[in-house]
Formats: structure tokens, C-alpha cells, sequence
């Protein structure tokens, strides 16, 4: 077993909490198959080609088309079986039920076309709500993993960061920079995120109005990318100038689970009085705010909570530039950078000891860029225990 390996005690209390999660959300479940890398990699320790088949009652089977050998070295899931087709899987079952349980998110039209060649259902409903709802709140594994990630991730952003910032570097030449570096200290090299369509290679760095370009994606920064089919990285036509905001909104992932923080950066002097002040109350807004992540707290009550606390003056680029605003002021974290619970409006279902949410207060001031913080965040029974450092004044970075 490599170091790296998903424990096999860890994944079967996994196995456990999925099991127990479709009971009460599913109560007349029998079936269920999960195709998604990072559903099937959370139960298995393992990304193949395949399915994952969870019979209600009897052992779950991992059935791998492609990537067999691989899942063998790597998975200490209790039974990996090879498939030549969807026929393999077929016919371990010898009463189909009429309802598959799918996470529709993952599962495409093609992919459940093939499937039906060799086993019909009446009925296909979602299971993916039960995968976020599952997958929420983290064992002291994965928060083992999360911690290295936000304690690094914090370091660099102190230590390393302002060293890469130089007059003329462009936005592409510092993500490319900033990339291998974070790489180079046990970053796992992607940032994956279950909005659909959405390429995340960094997260979003930006010098001075930058970030303020509309994004491709339900966030609160854009970024114009090296070009409209690839809004990734930072443009290599925008350079740093003196007086600049530099905008840094980085995922460092270990092992397969992120987290996400945001430090804004002033290149040549400090900012100006209004501009500080504006980032001070936004951390203050954040340090309110995780006080709130508590057991039993709503997210729709602590999103209700800091917009009450907002200056009324700032409303119209709170989250975004005026226009592009996003009505959310943070986001679970974990195995993908935007889970489950998200601190909007009408989010109800309380959060859990154990959750990890992002917390991003945030303010597009136009021409300038944005200003704010993020952090990741423990919920815990005294409140939201930072996983990548405090929230900090904007940083001074000298010519």
C-alpha cells in the first residue's frame, strides 16, 4: 500500500455514510451506479474507467473497463472486478430493480445508452445531491489533508508570493510562475470544480482592473486568460504596473482535496486610505462570518447576518464588479473547490461539525480590481477554525 492509498478502514466508514445518507434521502433505494471520478475515487481510493455498482444490502463492486492494473496498486476497496462490457456488470445482478439511482451530473446520454444495451430501468433518478450531502462533512483523514494544503498554501502566499511580483512580468508568465511553485510544494497540479465546463488550471490572478473582466463561471472574479478558449492562467498582454492591486485567488489541493484562499497584493506603495478601509471592513465582514459556522447554524442566516453588516454603500459590487455580481458570499470545499452547503439565500439545511466552507467576502471597485479575502474554514462547535491562515491587510510589495 502506498502512503498516498485511501486506507481501507477510512473507505469503508465512507461506504457507510453514502449507504446512510440514500437511506434517508432515498428511503426506497436498491440500486445505484457512480461514474464520476471524484464520487468513485471518494468510495474506491481509486479514478478508473468504470463503474461503481452500491446494491442496497450486499456488497459493493467496482467493475473497471480501463485502468484495471492501476486500481489494483492503488484501491483498497473491498472488491475490484474487470469489465470487457456493461454485460460483465449486467450480470452479477440477477434481479434488476426498476429504479438506477445515477449521478446524472457525470452519467452522459452516450454513457447511459450503453448501459441500457444490458440493463433497463423504468426509472433513472438523480443521486448526486446524496454524493455533496455525503461527502460534507469530512473525516479526520481527509482534514489531515486539507490542513497541509491550507497551511502551505498560507506560506506561500506570505513568503514566496511578493518575490514573483516585478514591474513588466506578465499576468501568464506570474501563473505560470506561481504555479510551479505551488507544484513544487506538494500541490496535487489541478483545481477541480463541479460547475460544468469550467477549466480551473490556478484559480485567478489579476493586476489592477483585470479580475473586474466578466467571468465564464458563477464566481465573484473573472480573469481574461490567454484567449476567449482558454480563460485560464492570466493574459500575456497584461504586465504589472506601479500602483497595481494584484489580485490572488489560488486552490492548493493534496491528495485530491483543495482549499481556496484570496490575498490582494499592492505593487509599489500602499494602497490608497479609502481603498484599505474598503478591505478592512470585508475582513472584518469574514471574521464575522466564520464566527457563525457553527453546528446547527442555517447558511442562508449567516449570508442574511453579513449583508445586514455590509456597508449599504458597497451592495452594488459586493461579490463581483456592478452588473456581474454573484448572490453567494461563500462555498463548500473538498474533493471539488464549489460543494455543498453554499452560504446564499435560501439555504436552510443547517451545517454539520466537520463541514469545510470557503468564506470570500469580496468587492469589485471599477478601474481599480478587487479588494477582500478568502479563507477555508472548519465548522466547529465554537465557531469557523481557519485551514489557510488568518485574513489578512492588503500586502505591500515594494519596486
Amino acid at each position: 500500500m502506498s502512503s498516498s492509498n485511501v486506507p481501507a478502514a477510512e473507505l469503508r466508514a465512507r461506504m457507510g455514510r453514502f449507504r446512510a445518507t440514500m437511506d434517508r434521502l432515498c428511503p426506497e433505494w436498491e440500486l445505484c451506479a457512480l461514474v464520476g471520478d471524484m464520487n468513485v475515487f471518494w468510495l474506491t481510493g481509486t479514478i478508473c474507467d468504470g463503474m461503481l455498482l452500491i446494491r442496497r444490502g450486499a456488497d459493493a463492486a467496482l467493475w473497471v473497463r480501463r485502468g484495471y492494473e492501476r486500481a489494483m496498486l492503488e484501491s483498497e476497496f473491498d472488491d475490484v472486478r474487470r469489465m470487457n462490457s456493461f454485460r460483465d456488470a449486467a450480470a452479477s445482478i440477477e434481479h434488476l430493480p426498476d429504479t438506477l439511482y445515477l449521478d446524472t451530473r457525470f452519467a452522459t446520454l452516450e454513457w447511459h445508452g450503453y448501459l441500457s444495451r444490458y440493463m433497463q430501468f423504468e426509472r433513472v433518478l438523480p443521486a448526486d445531491a446524496v454524493c455533496l450531502e455525503a461527502r460534507a462533512a469530512k473525516s479526520e483523514y481527509e482534514l489531515a489533508r486539507m490542513r497541509e494544503a491550507g497551511q502551505t498554501a498560507d506560506r506561500l502566499l506570505r513568503e514566496a508570493v511578493p518575490s514573483l511580483l516585478r514591474e513588466g512580468v506578465s499576468e501568464a508568465e506570474f501563473g505560470l510562475e506561481l504555479y510551479a511553485l505551488l507544484v513544487r510544494n506538494g500541490h496535487h497540479g489541478v483545481s477541480r470544480f463541479l460547475m460544468r465546463n469550467v477549466d480551473v488550471i490556478l484559480g485567478h490572478v489579476g493586476f489592477g482592473p483585470s479580475p473586474l473582466y466578466p467571468s465564464v463561471f458563477d464566481g465573484a472574479s473573472g480573469l481574461v486568460g490567454l484567449c476567449p478558449a482558454a480563460p485560464v492562467l492570466g493574459s500575456r498582454e497584461i504586465t504589472l504596473k506601479p500602483g497595481d492591486l494584484v489580485y490572488v485567488d489560488i486552490v492548493f489541493g493534496v491528495d485530491g482535496y483543495h482549499t481556496d484562499k484570496t490575498q490582494i497584493y499592492r505593487f509599489g506603495g500602499p494602497p490608497a486610505d479609502d481603498v484599505l478601509a474598503i478591505h478592512r471592513h470585508l475582513l472584518e465582514l469574514e471574521r464575522e462570518a466564520a464566527a457563525l459556522l457553527r453546528p446547527g447554524a442555517r447558511p442562508c442566516d449567516v449570508y442574511a447576518a453579513i449583508l445586514d453588516r455590509l456597508d449599504p454603500k458597497l451592495r452594488d459590487c459586493f461579490m463581483g464588479p456592478p452588473g456581474q455580481t454573484v448572490p453567494f458570499l461563500g462555498h463548500g470545499v473538498g474533493l471539488f473547490v464549489d460543494e455543498y452547503p453554499v452560504l446564499m439565500p435560501n439555504a436552510a439545511q443547517p451545517l454539520e461539525r466537520g463541514m469545510t466552507l470557503a468564506v470570500e467576502p469580496k468587492v469589485g471597485l471599477p478601474g481599480l480590481g478587487m479588494v477582500g479575502s478568502e479563507n477555508t474554514y472548519l465548522v466547529t462547535d465554537s465557531g469557523g477554525e481557519s485551514l489557510t491562515g488568518d485574513p489578512r491587510d492588503i500586502v505591500v510589495v515594494a519596486l
